[in-house]
Formats: structure tokens, sequence, C-alpha cells
């Protein structure tokens, strides 16, 4: 191999084996992030409500892109990002979504809204997500009296957007469904929140683990202070009929 093959194929694997950078980092937008996707274990919830995290990303705040690219410019990184049937290793390995190594757009996004980001998740962002096929593109803003909504989705049809029903289903609880996840999603008094419609409650939380582990741990310790008990009450009918036969 010459010299010039060998430095185009290190050109290659270094383009082959691209390790995207860390996005941008903006305090306000962190610490909004982290109070309603982190803080409260929705992620994490959500990782287990859906399972199968061999073939299911439950991810955020890394790159979206088309294709391995070493310019970032325009490019965005979601604070939310659920895709089905992909390969998290491979971007994980990444650190992005790369279109062109999954195959196919996310599924869903959601962008959590801060003053900064208001007006851009509505407009710049909406069309950049659908142009790139993003099947339903969702924002939440947690304040109060806004100029945008609270809670807005959107369902690609045809290539374009168009606006997933809101309803107020009671004084402070905000509603819209989304098809692609199967859920119900709630703004609720500023909060963000995950019900299942097949159950009518909202998907696991550590709370209901917690107490679904206690519940299993205590029908273990009844079944074996039960077996005990049997035990005793054995012994105790051997030792009788023992002094019966002497």
């Amino acid at each position: 191999m010459t010299t010039a093959d060998s430095a185009i194929t290190k050109i290659q694997q270094s383009e082959e084996f691209f390790v995207f950078p860390d996005p941008p980092e903006i305090l306000e937008d962190k610490i909004t992030n982290f109070d309603h996707l982190a803080a409260n274990g929705n992620v994490h919830h959500l990782s287990m409500h859906f399972g199968n995290p061999d073939t299911t990303l439950v991810a955020g705040e890394r790159y979206l892109a088309l294709a391995p690219t070493r310019d970032m410019t325009g490019l965005r990184y979601p604070d939310l990002l659920i895709a089905f049937d992909v390969d998290p290793a491979t971007y994980h390995r990444r650190r992005a979504y790369v279109i062109s190594d999954q195959g196919k757009p996310p599924d869903f996004v959601m962008e959590v809204a801060s003053p900064s980001t208001r007006r851009i998740d509505a407009t710049d962002k909406r069309n950049d997500y659908a142009s790139l096929g993003v099947r339903e593109y969702w924002r939440f803003d947690e304040t109060v009296g806004g100029r945008l909504p609270k809670l807005a989705g959107d369902r690609l049809t045809d290539g374009q957007y168009e606006p997933i029903p809101i309803e107020e289903i009671a004084e402070g609880i905000l509603q819209g469904y989304s098809t692609v996840l199967n859920l119900r999603l709630r703004w609720e008094q500023g909060w963000l929140r995950w019900y299942d419609p097949a159950t009518g409650r909202h998907i696991l939380t550590f709370t209901d683990e917690r107490a679904r582990a206690d519940r299993a741990e205590a029908e273990l310790d009844a079944e074996r202070a039960a077996r005990a008990a049997a035990e005793s009450r054995i012994a105790e009918l051997e030792q009788r009929l023992r002094s019966q036969n002497t």
C-alpha cells in the first residue's frame, strides 16, 4: 500500500468512526431539562416502560444528523429522543443519532422550552424535525401565562406536521395523545407526565417500583413464615406419633 493509499484509508476510517462532540451547554436550558427529564426519573421511567433496551433508544442532548459530519452548523440536539427498532450501541458509539447509521429517523422528539429556546422550538426546530422525518415532535413549557402553548405536539403527515389535539381535561391539566408512543402526555401544574391509556395510570415510577419490590419481599417473608409454621406442625405431629408408638 502506498503512502497516499494509507492516508486515504486513515481518512476513511476517521470518517467511519467519527465521534460527535458534546453539544454546547446553556446553563438555563440544562437546569430546565434536568428538572423535567432527569431529576424526576422520566427518562428512566420511559426506558423501563418500553423495555427492549437492545432495540429501543430513549436518550437526548446529543446531536441528530442525517449522516456523519464534522460540521455541527445547524444540527439539532433534542432534549428527548425516542426511537424503536434501532441500534442504541451505535448511537452511544457515535455520541449522536445519525439517521444513515440507524436507517430511519427518530420516532419521537421533545423539546423542553426555556425562555431562551421557546420561540425557536416552535418555529425553526419544528421545520427541521419535519424535514428530517421525525414522526412526532412535542414541546413542553413549564411556565404559566406564556404566549406559546404549554403543551403542543405535531404528527408527520405526507411530509408535513399537523397539530395534535390538546385538551384541557381539568383545571391545570392539559393532555395530548402520542400514537407513536401509545401514551397520553400531560402538562400537570407545570410538570410533565406520561399516562398509559390501557390502564389510565401513570407509567411505572421509582415509587411504584419500590412499592412493588416491598410487596414482593413481604409476600416472600409471608411464604417463608408459612413454610416454617408448616414444618413446625409436621415436626410436632411426628413427635406425637413417636410418643404413641413407644
